[in-house]
């Protein structure tokens, strides 16, 4: 595949429409992508990072069990109440928002406790992040260990083409993806046929990119363990001739999923890709308390991914500690998404299109990394 030739930009009111002649990439992780992005120095790279006292790093750092607690119990307490309000509304009209709201609070809350969890930064106490994050996996119908690895190059690799396994969209998007995707139709029948592919004892080439062979064992009794629990599932259907078991396990993956869908949009869209700044190609949006809590704060995802040590419950003092850094976070979700479908329209027709916000004055310049000219060659 031929080089992206990147050449000067316009920048106009703090949107950068590059002049690049722009040739489709391959963001497979088994294609050259993955060597290019090596031989650029953009892999494994370092990243910069806004300074911050020591001292006060380390306070924001340290985790603490009661938040965690707190609002898991709380979480577990919402979930059999509208589970039980669903329970008895089964077979009227009130099942379907009775439904909708246990499914919402299924499948949400999972995603990012199974997020937060996995970084291991939840709880204090090591054993509490594991039991939620195995449990929130199965509930997100993401394999375990396999998605703790690719979250790992995720952050090691934010949006570099060829190495991240969790881009959301290629360029040009695919609007049928993300159509599906409000009930999980695509991403959630991928990760089921991975974990039956990992039952056989079966590691796809991908997954062989990221997931260290000391971990396959793992891998394969996990999926074991989860198909286990889906022949549970379908017994239960079969025994009661209802759909309703499944209706409280599995299926709220996927008619729940529409919320979690709506928050991981705001996350990297429309940003840059190929840079070693989280501030260019990562997003913070302003929620209201009640997304803030299922979303565990992963909203301030610029300060995540640049200090992702940081528990989920210390990231809005972190936010504040960093804005004179960045560039103003997005005020509301509604102002974010008319940001990131205005980008994914334009990048239908343009691919090389890309969000640029400007920077307050008392911020670091951008660090857009190591490019590659025409002729190959590094520039700084």
């Amino acid at each position: 595949m031929a080089p992206i030739i990147e050449g000067r930009s316009n920048e106009r009111e703090g949107i950068v429409i590059s002049e690049t002649a722009y040739v489709k990439r391959n963001y497979s992780l088994t294609g050259p992508e993955n060597q290019r992005a090596q031989d650029r120095g953009i892999a494994s790279a370092e990243w910069y990072a806004t300074p911050i006292p020591r001292k006060r790093m380390k306070e924001l750092m340290q985790r603490r069990n009661l938040p965690a607690i707190r609002d898991t119990l709380l979480w577990f307490a919402l979930m059999i109440g509208s589970g039980i309000l669903a329970y008895y509304a089964w077979g009227t009209w009130w099942a379907i928002p009775a439904f909708l709201l246990y499914g919402i609070l299924y499948s949400s809350p999972a995603d990012s406790r199974w997020h937060e969890c996995g970084h291991g930064t939840a709880f204090k106490t090591s054993w509490m992040n594991e039991v939620v994050y195995q449990m929130a996996s199965f509930m997100s119908l993401r394999p375990a260990t396999p998605w703790r690895w690719s979250h790992a190059r995720h952050h090691t690799d934010t949006i570099i083409v060829g190495r991240d396994p969790e881009i959301a969209q290629p360029r040009p998007p695919i609007w049928r993806i993300i159509l599906m995707d409000f009930l999980r139709l695509y991403a959630g029948p991928r990760d089921i046929k991975r974990m039956f592919l990992h039952s056989f004892g079966i590691i796809d080439k991908e997954e062989k990119d990221y997931i260290p062979p000391s971990e396959f064992r793992k891998t394969f009794w996990e999926s074991r363990f989860y198909l286990l629990i889906f022949a549970g599932v379908v017994f239960a259907c079969i025994y009661t001739v209802s759909i309703l078991p499944a209706m409280f396990v599995i299926l709220p993956s996927f008619y729940g999923a529409f919320l979690l869908l709506v928050f991981g949009m705001t996350q990297h869209l429309g940003l840059k890709e190929d840079v070693l700044d989280h501030r260019l190609n990562t997003r913070t949006v302003y929620m209201n308390p009640i997304f803030r809590y299922l979303y565990w704060n992963m909203n301030y995802h610029v300060e995540h991914h640049m200090f992702p040590m940081v528990p989920y419950h210390a990231l809005p003092a972190l936010h504040e500690e960093m804005k004179r850094d960045c560039p103003p976070a997005r005020r509301s979700l509604w102002e974010a998404y008319k940001e990131v479908i205005s980008a994914l329209l334009k990048q239908g027709k343009d691919p090389s299109y890309t969000i640029v916000k400007p920077l307050p004055a008392t911020a670091q310049p951008y660090n857009y990394g190591p490019t590659i000219t025409g002729d190959n060659r590094r520039v700084q």
